[in-house]
């Protein structure tokens, strides 16, 4: 089978190279599954830039979520047959032909819903749901802000914070992705590169601060967003997308800004900060990664869940794929299809 196989770190361009590999063989709790299209998502640069630690090591085959259809399954394996249309998130190997992963990690889906959109339900939408349903309990009236909303997960994250009633204020770098967040019902889009989202925050709210931040951007934005906070307020990090492509000394200088905490700063005004790695829980909660995708499943067919597909790219394209989302042209998802 033919794969994009990562062959060096750094700039994307020069950085692949499809080449043909092994296919690969499902065990008794695995499914294998012949892929239509595969998502990009920001972990997938950092593996790139050399960034993730968790990353095979090179040659490597990245990929995280894929959509296509069932080949095989398991003896173990109950909730998918062969012959099922699929999403699924994978452990690494999404960029080829045929991928394999647990078969927690699978959900079928309808006919009619198309590859690409099928793509963004694995990774990115449950990492949200995870992280607003299962973190924290957003309720009616809270207070939300969404770091880099216009994104794949923030999409996923606006969407979930509206159909629970919040206020909700959300991060972006330019007049259209503004306008993007406006028309998914963001009532206080924030352009954070003509201002400083704590001065907004703090305007905007009387100096209360927010009850919920969703952070993907990581460094000096958590340390602002804690001070953002309301009384009781959680601090939700699930990105570091600020320490991507920087030196060694601007990477130092984005984990520093992170700020030093100790747990008298989270005590005496009741806050959180709250850590997520999907795969980490995909890895040793299976149970709830299987739950997360359920009700992934049946949000998106109450319409609660409908994700964006900012831009679909041809497999001979991957390195502009990956470039397009790395200096974050996209607004939702960014796929890349056979």
């Amino acid at each position: 089978m033919k794969a994009a196989v990562l062959i060096k770190t750094g700039d994307a361009f020069g950085a692949f190279e499809i080449r043909e590999v092994p296919k690969p063989i499902p065990q008794n709790d695995e499914v294998l599954i012949k892929v239509a299209a595969f998502g990009l998502n920001f972990a997938d640069v950092m593996a790139r830039r050399d960034m993730y630690k968790e990353a095979p090591p090179i040659p490597a085959i990245l990929g995280y979520d894929v959509a296509g259809i069932v080949e095989a399954a398991g003896t173990a394996v109950t909730n998918v047959k062969a012959g099922d249309r699929v999403t699924a998130m994978t452990r690494f190997g999404g960029y080829a032909e045929y991928a394999v992963t647990k078969a927690s990690a699978v959900a079928v889906i309808e006919d009619g819903m198309d590859n690409a959109t099928a793509t963004a339900l694995t990774t990115q939408y449950c990492t949200a749901y995870f992280a607003a349903a299962e973190m924290v309990n957003l309720h009616k009236g809270d207070k939300v802000l969404i770091q880099s909303g216009a994104g794949g997960v923030g999409t996923a994250l606006v969407q979930f914070a509206k159909y629970r009633g919040c206020e909700i204020f959300s991060t972006a770098g330019s007049v259209a992705k503004l306008d993007y967040l406006s028309s998914l019902g963001v009532q206080h889009p924030i352009n954070y590169k003509e201002q400083d989202f704590e001065t907004e925050i703090k305007r905007l709210t009387n100096g209360k601060g927010v009850d919920v931040i969703f952070d993907a951007v990581g460094g000096a934005s958590v340390k602002k967003g804690f001070r953002s906070l309301a009384a009781g307020g959680r601090l939700i990090c699930y990105g570091a997308a600020e320490i991507s492509n920087k030196n060694i000394f601007g990477k130092i200088t984005t984990a520093l800004g992170f700020g030093f905490y100790h747990p008298l700063m989270l005590m005496m005004p009741s806050k959180a900060i709250i850590g997520i790695n999907m795969l980490r829980i995909a890895d040793e909660k299976p149970e709830v990664l299987q739950r997360c995708l359920e009700a992934v499943i049946r949000l998106t067919k109450e319409k609660v869940f409908v994700p964006t597909i900012g831009k679909v790219f041809n497999i001979n394209d991957i390195a502009a794929a990956h470039d397009y989302l790395e200096k974050r042209k996209s607004m939702g998802k960014v796929v890349v299809q056979w």
